[in-house]
């Protein structure tokens, strides 16, 4: 584990009450147009801020992989499960680059607040594209480089949006489009090729 990599010590400052102010799970949902009875991997999936969202977003007839790398974060989000009535959500205990989730199965690979963690971009993403349908959608959200750390890693952690913009291009995806979401976050989001 790298000194980027969010330490789950700290996993309840993820269910920050005020965390709702700077990043609505609801806009960003809207922002990454999720579908009833769509699959979804949400790599980095922590506590579940957004799994949990997605999961009622798609629906009984859609599915979610909440994947993590670390247990701990996992253990977490299941504990949230059994308080609610989602049986739509699987918990994967793999890294970014190797989910072991089957191949053309989701139609969205969506990465938050972890893409400044990855010490190999290009793996991250030949290993969305692998998991993606032809025409799925990858959305890579995180931390802005011009906003002074209120929440979140340091400056020196952070990328620029530029930076997972053209990754993106160099992996093959087409379509990236780059905006603002809350008050500290970018997300850039791009097609697979069909």
């Amino acid at each position: 584990m790298n000194e980027r990599r969010f330490n789950a010590a700290g996993a309840q400052r993820l269910d920050d009450p005020a965390r709702i102010v700077w990043l609505s799970p609801v806009d960003v949902l809207k922002a990454i147009c999720v579908h009833s009875g769509e699959i979804i991997a949400d790599v980095g999936a922590g506590t579940g801020y957004f799994s949990l969202p997605l999961a009622h977003a798609v629906g009984p007839s859609g599915k979610v992989y909440a994947v993590d790398a670390q247990q701990e974060m996992l253990a977490l989000l299941q504990q949230k499960l059994k308080e609610t009535t989602l049986f739509n959500v699987e918990l994967i205990h793999a890294e970014a680059d190797s989910t072991g989730l089957p191949a053309s199965s989701c139609d969205l690979f969506f990465l938050a607040n972890v893409w400044h963690e990855f010490d190999d971009h290009a793996a991250v993403l030949k290993e969305s594209a692998r998991v993606l349908k032809p025409g799925g959608h990858v959305a890579l959200l995180d931390w802005r480089t011009d906003v002074e750390p209120v929440a979140g890693p340091p400056l020196g952690h952070r990328r620029h949006s530029s930076h997972a913009a053209e990754s993106l291009y160099s992996a093959g995806f087409q379509s990236v489009e780059t905006i603002s979401v809350g008050l500290y976050s970018w997300l850039v989001q791009a097609e697979r090729m069909r």
